[in-house]
């Protein structure tokens, strides 16, 4: 009977060390896909729009020149970053390059409205604080991202818009322009085209129709010119932002997601920062941004699985595009369910990488 006793407690003793070994395996199979491990220090990724970017329709010096732009801008982002610089002026001057080039929807080559006028938008968001500041509807404001970090710092609001906000971008000594200044005429020639397309249209609901209603093949998808930016700084500080001159043929004064925390732009020191670009309607419902960093957060996914569940979560509902993003561990992702969108990434390693077509 004593041996039986000994036999029966060694046995015990050996199925628990075996359950503790067990769940010890299970938390560290939890924390590695939570991706703990630092990527890198500082870091920056951007994207310059998504829609039907197909290399068959590109010439190669269009596509050269897009390539430029993209590294032009990342390369401002990085050496603030890389001089000990905030994630937040990182985000601001890099967007500040593609703002400026007639190249994207966003400042100088923004889309035209119905009205032939040009109506932009912006955000900006600081992962540290979770403060952020947006501008929506500006037409004078010549950088609407350094408006939108003007309403996030010098005021006590998170949005303005129209002519409120560009009274507000006057006092803080921002740069106006005439509104001649966003003129491009390829902008315009893709706006007749939807137009007239539009008009052949009429009287049609489906929704194929309605898509067709606001795009152009020349500017991609013309509402998909958006222009974002994410970085992570040498301080652990995330941010993100995102400026846009929104659809082309939008009426009423439609504004997007682009300058809608939590569906154009996101950032959290907690988890990731987030900029977006697609068809904003249905960025805004399925509050893309914001969803991606509280699947982290709350379900530890990583930022790339994250990232996927709540692009196919978008499709589902019948809208498209794309996001980039960066966690607080330096990891970078651009993903999207276009044909292509332009994005470029920057590691604390200087290694560049720029993509345009499908991945």
């Amino acid at each position: 009977m004593k041996k039986l006793l000994i036999c029966l407690l060694a046995f015990s003793l050996y199925f628990s060390c075996k359950n503790e070994n067990s769940s010890e395996i299970k938390n560290k199979s939890v924390t590695t896909s939570t991706s703990e491990v630092k990527a890198a220090e500082f870091a920056i990724i951007i994207h310059g729009g998504a829609g039907t970017i197909l290399k068959k329709n590109m010439t190669p010096e269009k596509e050269a020149a897009y390539k430029a732009k993209l590294e032009e801008a990342i390369r401002v982002g990085y050496n603030i970053l890389k001089n000990g610089g905030s994630s937040l002026d990182a985000v601001e001057k890099t967007i500040n390059v593609m703002e400026n080039s007639p190249l994207f929807n966003a400042g100088k080559g923004a889309v035209f409205t119905n009205a032939e006028t040009n109506e932009l938008d912006a955000s900006i968001m600081d992962g540290k604080t979770l403060n952020a500041g947006a501008s929506a509807g500006t037409t004078t404001v010549r950088n609407p991202i350094n408006l939108a970090r003007a309403v996030m710092e010098k005021s006590k609001h998170v949005m303005l818009s129209g002519k409120g906000a560009e009274i507000f971008a006057e006092e803080q000594g921002l740069t106006l322009v005439d509104p001649s200044y966003f003129y491009t005429e390829n902008r315009l020639k893709s706006l007749k085209r939807v137009k007239a397309r539009e008009a052949q249209n009429a009287g049609k609901v489906d929704t194929e129709s309605a898509y067709l209603d606001f795009y152009d093949a020349d500017i991609k998808d013309s509402k998909f010119g958006t222009v974002g930016c994410a970085a992570l700084d040498k301080n652990g500080n995330l941010a993100a932002g995102t400026s846009t001159g929104g659809m082309t043929n939008k009426r009423y004064g439609r504004i997007g997601d682009a300058p809608i925390i939590g569906s154009g732009t996101y950032a959290n020191n907690a988890t990731c920062a987030v900029s977006s670009t697609g068809w904003g309607e249905y960025f805004i419902r399925a509050q893309v941004a914001h969803d991606i960093s509280a699947l982290i957060e709350y379900k530890g996914l990583s930022l790339k699985e994250a990232a996927k569940i709540v692009l196919d979560k978008v499709k589902t509902l019948g809208g498209d595009g794309g996001i980039v993003a960066v966690d607080k561990n330096g990891n970078m992702v651009a993903d999207f369910n276009t044909a292509g969108m332009y994005r470029a990434t920057m590691n604390d390693k200087g290694e560049l990488t720029i993509g345009i077509y499908e991945q």
